[in-house]
C-alpha cells in the first residue's frame, strides 16, 4: 500500500513539477491600465509639453527676402539704380549654450551681380520666451557693449495676444511689435503683428562719400551716416509661436554731419518667397497640432479613459467570485487515500 499523499500542494504545481504563475485578474489589469493614463494625462501637460515647446538648442535656417523692382545707390559709381531683384538674407546658426541657445546670424543684402550690405550678430536665445539674453559674448557687428533685448525671431509659444517688442540689431534697440488681428496664411491660422522704426541713425555708420552727393559741384568728401527708416509686418502662429510669413518696406538714406540734406541709399519692397512662406506654414501647422495634443487633446481623452478603467477594475475585482474552502483540490493538509 502506499503512503498517502497531500492534495494541495500537488493542484499548484504543473505537469512538470514547477508551480503554477498566478495570472492577474481583468480587474487588476484594468486598474494597472487606468492608472497608467491617468499618469499620462498629467505628465503630458506639465512635462512634456513644456520640453516639447522649447526653441530648438540646434538649428540652421534662413529667411530670404526679396524685390524684383527695388532701387539702390550704386557706391561705384554714386548712380540711383533700379535693381531687376534685391535680396536680402538672414542666416542663422545655433547651437547649444546651456539652457538656451547661442545665435550666429548674418545678415547680406545684394542682387545679383553685388553685395549691398553685410553685418552680423551673436545673441543668447532663451529657448522658453524667445527672448534675447545678456550675456556670453553678445555682439552686434563686433560692437560687444551692446545689451539686445525683446524677442529674436520667434514668439513664445502660446503667446498671449498683446503687444511685445523685438530687437531691431541695426538700431540697436527693440520697438514694440503691436497686434493687429487674426489672418491666415496658406491654410494656417496667425496673428498679424506690426512694428514702425521711425527715420533712426544707425550707429557706427559713419563713412566719407563725395560732397557732390549733396551739393551740386562740391569738391572733395565729406562724412555721412546712414539712416533707416521701417514697416514690419508680421504673420505668426500662435501655438507654435512660428512667423510664417514677414513683410518689410525699408528706407534708407545717407545724411552728411553737421548739416542738413540727404540721398536715397536704399529703398525695397521685402517679401518672403511664396515657396519658403508654404514650408514654414506647414511646419508651423504640424508643430502646432502636436503641441495642441500635448496639452490638450491627449490629456482630455486620457484623463476620462484612465479613470473610467480604474473604476470598472475595481467593480470587476469586488464582483470577482472568492475561492471556496475545501473546493476540489481539497484543503491543505487533506489527505487521499492511496489505492491498495
Amino acid at each position: 500500500m502506499s503512503a498517502p499523499t497531500t492534495a494541495g500542494p500537488a493542484a499548484e504545481r504543473g505537469a512538470d513539477g514547477e508551480p503554477k504563475a498566478r495570472s492577474a485578474s481583468p480587474g487588476t489589469l484594468l486598474v494597472a491600465a487606468g492608472a497608467f493614463m491617468l499618469t499620462l494625462a498629467a505628465l503630458l501637460p506639465l512635462y512634456v509639453h513644456e520640453r516639447v515647446a522649447l526653441l530648438p538648442a540646434r538649428a540652421e535656417f534662413d529667411i530670404r527676402m526679396v524685390d524684383e523692382g527695388a532701387w539702390y545707390l550704386d557706391t561705384s559709381t554714386w548712380s540711383w539704380r533700379e535693381a531687376e531683384e534685391l535680396m536680402r538674407v538672414t542666416r542663422v546658426d545655433a547651437a547649444p549654450h546651456g539652457s538656451w541657445s547661442a545665435w550666429e546670424v548674418s545678415v547680406d543684402t545684394s542682387v545679383p551681380d553685388r553685395m549691398i550690405d553685410h553685418w552680423s550678430r551673436r545673441v543668447i536665445v532663451d529657448r522658453e520666451t524667445g527672448r534675447a539674453v545678456n550675456c556670453c559674448g553678445e555682439h552686434v557687428d563686433g560692437d560687444r557693449g551692446v545689451r539686445q533685448a525683446g524677442l529674436v525671431l520667434f514668439w513664445p509659444p502660446g503667446a498671449e495676444e498683446g503687444d511685445h517688442s523685438l530687437y531691431d540689431a541695426e538700431v540697436r534697440s527693440a520697438p514694440s511689435v503691436r497686434f493687429q488681428g487674426e489672418d491666415e496664411v496658406a491654410g494656417v491660422p496667425v496673428r498679424r503683428y506690426t512694428q514702425r522704426i521711425e527715420a533712426t541713425q544707425v550707429p557706427d555708420s559713419a563713412r566719407p562719400v563725395p560732397a557732390e552727393l549733396f551739393r551740386e559741384g562740391a569738391p572733395g568728401t565729406v562724412t555721412a551716416t546712414r539712416w533707416l527708416e521701417v514697416d514690419r509686418t508680421f504673420w505668426v502662429e500662435p501655438v507654435s509661436g512660428t512667423v510664417v510669413n514677414a513683410h518689410e518696406v525699408r528706407s534708407e538714406t545717407l545724411r552728411p554731419q553737421n548739416a542738413s540734406g540727404g540721398v536715397p541709399l536704399l529703398y525695397a519692397e521685402l517679401a518672403m518667397a511664396d515657396q519658403q512662406v508654404s514650408v514654414y506654414a506647414e511646419q508651423a501647422r504640424v508643430r502646432s497640432v502636436l503641441l495642441r495634443a500635448l496639452d490638450t487633446w491627449a490629456p482630455w481623452t486620457l484623463g476620462p479613459l484612465g479613470a473610467l478603467a480604474v473604476l470598472t477594475g475595481l467593480v470587476r475585482a469586488w464582483r470577482a467570485p472568492r475561492p471556496e474552502p475545501g473546493g476540489e483540490a481539497g484543503a491543505p493538509g487533506e489527505e487521499r487515500a492511496a489505492t491498495p
